[in-house]
């Protein structure tokens, strides 16, 4: 694992949705910096220890937690438990979403709501148990997964993309309330990344996203993970309230 000068050593990370993905990519790239991690996960248990077990075969230290996001005290015990294991918080990254797609007029009360507690109520509940500990530390880091979808709009995820925007304008409003605690707060807004979601697109979706791009490929959770890094490290102190895109030119 990273040694001690490296920028995370001895920080302590919660990345929401850290059994696979981005999640995972953001989880083992922070570790390998130097930071202890804990993920959180809803269902993929599984996928959590695997996460889990790559970080402690590296020599890091990993913890996963049963927490959804939707419900609104999961969050402040999942926060509670990090700070039992591992004594304090430092860095949260707001990552953990999913997506009920459909044109607007067939869309369900029950699509429109799940997609919004998921992807911005998860993230304002995080955000609220964690950052009393980041203010009594000294300062901090919050990084939030949104998506260039949250800036452009996308046909058939009129829920998702609002998600999406929302939390950008949590982030800047938060970047605001926070920064006198010397705790910044930035986005990063992934393009067309190659994960499993992606992997199940029909093959025609996949191909007019994928000439989108002017870097000619999709991006990798990697590419996502190692902004997050940057944006948590100490490399990027006087950074905050910024949208930074890692979509290979999607969104030009």
């Amino acid at each position: 694992m990273a040694a001690a000068n490296d920028g995370l050593h001895e920080r302590v990370a919660i990345v929401t949705g850290g059994s696979r993905g981005i999640g995972r990519a953001i989880a083992l790239d922070l570790a390998e910096h130097g930071a202890d991690v804990a993920i959180t996960y809803r269902t993929d248990g599984e996928g959590a220890c695997a996460t889990v077990g790559r970080i402690e075969a590296a020599g890091g230290r990993a913890y996963a937690i049963a927490a959804d996001g939707s419900d609104r005290e999961a969050p402040a015990r999942a926060g509670s438990d990090v700070l039992a294991r591992f004594g304090r918080v430092d860095i949260l990254v707001n990552n953990a979403g999913l997506n009920h797609d459909g044109v607007v007029w067939k869309m369900t009360d029950d699509a429109w709501d799940d997609v919004m507690q998921a992807d911005l109520g998860a993230a304002f509940r995080y955000t609220r148990a964690v950052v009393p500990h980041l203010r009594e530390a000294g300062g901090g880091r919050i990084v939030n997964i949104a998506s260039i979808n949250g800036l452009r709009g996308k046909f058939g995820q009129s829920n998702y993309a609002a998600a999406k925007a929302g939390m950008i304008g949590f982030t800047k409003s938060i970047a605001r309330e926070l920064g006198s605690f010397h705790i910044t707060a930035n986005v990063v807004a992934p393009g067309l990344i190659e994960t499993e979601m992606v992997a199940r697109m029909p093959e025609e979706a996949r191909q007019k996203s994928l000439s989108e791009i002017v870097l000619g490929r999709l991006g990798s959770p990697e590419d996502v993970a190692a902004a997050v890094t940057f944006l948590a490290s100490a490399a990027a102190r006087h950074i905050t309230g910024i949208v930074l895109q890692v979509d290979g030119g999607q969104y030009l």
